[in-house]
């Protein structure tokens, strides 16, 4: 077949992607999508779609735009009859909901966790019939709805109280100098230095041991109740008591621990730079 000959605008088309020109593919339908001019201003109507292809990674909806002057490429498709029009609406709705629907489902999912748990927990404090009896004589069952899935959330909440902290300051400000002694077998007039307080309102403790801590509380106070009082009869007092008697031995080992790291904190020594010490070996203990 004979061509004429090319015309000015026909010679200075090259498609940026692959390069070729008019005369090595006559059939091939060109585009110019952009702003740009020169060598970047043509390019294949096929392989322009290609392009388009691998920057859309499978979702057609997605814009484009031109890697030089920045122009958002127009793409138009095909329209839809009336049934593919309800499709693609009802098809793209669900899309948008479905995070939504995904983020309810999680919460129903944490909210019924936390509800068998505060479930099971009235029943450990109170005993199995006793606790159904209590939640069956309770008239308005909205209330343990609500008060159930709130029984974690304040054992964790009252994790996070570092009681301990605070008594512990207390201790070293006001206790008479005989009662620091016999706690801590020093004087606090003998140390060395006073250590800065770097201590926060809560302890950079990691969350999952927080929850764990807290979740577990109810089981150590039913524990240490029917070991340390079996001559109480009612569960409540006794799981209470127990849970007292828990709170208490374990903050007192607490706060003993952390005195003992002030002490060792106010006792800390830096040593003179020695050139016979490798490098990287480790430095001598001194108590």
């Amino acid at each position: 077949m004979a061509y004429s000959r090319l015309s000015s605008e026909d010679e200075r088309k090259c498609c940026w992607v692959c390069f070729a020109t008019v005369e090595d593919d006559w059939e091939a339908k060109w585009v110019k999508p952009c702003r740009c001019r020169g060598t970047t201003k043509w390019v294949h109507q096929s392989c322009l779609q290609r392009w388009v292809d691998e920057k859309q990674k499978g979702n057609s909806s997605a814009e484009v735009f031109c890697p030089q002057c920045g122009t958002r490429y127009i793409i138009v498709f095909p329209e839809f009859g009336s049934f593919l029009k309800c499709v693609d609406t009802f098809d793209k709705m669900i899309q948008h909901i479905s995070p939504f629907g995904v983020g309810m489902l999680f919460c129903a999912g944490v909210y019924w966790s936390a509800f068998t748990y505060g479930f099971i927990v009235v029943l450990q404090v109170m005993g199995t019939e006793e606790g159904y009896t209590f939640m069956e004589e309770v008239e308005n069952k909205m209330l343990l709805l609500i008060s159930m899935p709130l029984i974690p959330v304040l054992l964790i909440l009252g994790r996070m109280v570092q009681w301990e902290e605070a008594l512990l300051k207390l201790w070293r400000r006001h206790a008479p100098r005989f009662l620091t002694k016999l706690f801590t077998n020093v004087e606090r007039s003998t140390l060395p230095r006073l250590p800065a307080d770097t201590t926060r309102i809560v302890d950079p403790v990691s969350a999952t041991r927080i929850v764990c801590g807290a979740l577990v509380l109810p089981s150590c106070a039913v524990l240490c109740g029917n070991l340390l009082f079996r001559s109480v009869r009612s569960n409540m007092q006794r799981t209470m008591m127990g849970g007292i008697s828990f709170i208490a031995f374990k903050g007192a080992i607490k706060m003993y621990y952390k005195q003992q790291q002030y002490i060792r904190q106010a006792r800390r020594v830096i040593k003179d730079y020695d050139e016979d010490i490798p490098l990287f070996s480790p430095l001598p203990h001194h108590n």
